[in-house]
């Protein structure tokens, strides 16, 4: 992955300061989705592709699953935060122009993990886009090691509320 950072000086600087991503879905081989996050603009390009928009700060899930004849060639599920123009990046294919990492997750059983942390997160209450940020970061150090994540609180979401609060 490359590190980069937006161009504030953009003359379309409204129009840029979207973080677009690729979705595409052939169905058996190839399906990129959002598992969640709010979109802030949606365009079709076809049957099978759409681009989806998210403005700066807003945090996603891009899950990417390809097949071929003999099976599962990839799986992965990133976690991204939007960036605003003139802020630091991380290219993601499919993702214009990147985000902030906060989790990049391979294969198939670790993927289903996450996929599992984020129902949980959901099972509370709280929509998985508003959760801390660091949670995502704290899953995937945790996966990464071969451990078992912490869950997701109600307790905790109150003092990520209250801590981004103060950061304003």
């Amino acid at each position: 992955m490359n590190i980069g950072s937006a161009n504030p000086q953009s003359p379309q600087m409204d129009a840029d300061r979207l973080t677009r991503v690729e979705l595409t879905w052939i169905e058996n081989q190839v399906e990129f989705w959002i598992r969640f996050g709010h979109e802030a603009e949606e365009t079709i390009l076809d049957r099978r592709r759409r681009v989806l928009g998210f403005a700066p700060g807003s945090v996603f899930a891009f899950v990417r699953w390809a097949a071929n004849e003999h099976g599962t060639i990839l799986s992965r599920i990133d976690i991204l935060r939007a960036v605003t123009p003139g802020q630091p990046f991380t290219t993601v294919p499919f993702v214009a122009p990147g985000g902030e990492l906060l989790l990049h997750i391979t294969g198939w059983p670790r993927v289903e993990r996450v996929l599992q942390a984020i129902d949980a997160v959901e099972a509370i209450g709280i929509d998985a886009a508003d959760a801390a940020p660091d949670h995502w970061q704290h899953i995937h150090n945790r996966l990464a090691a071969g451990e078992a994540p912490r869950l997701y609180s109600r307790s905790r979401h109150v003092a990520w509320l209250m801590r981004r609060r103060i950061l304003s």
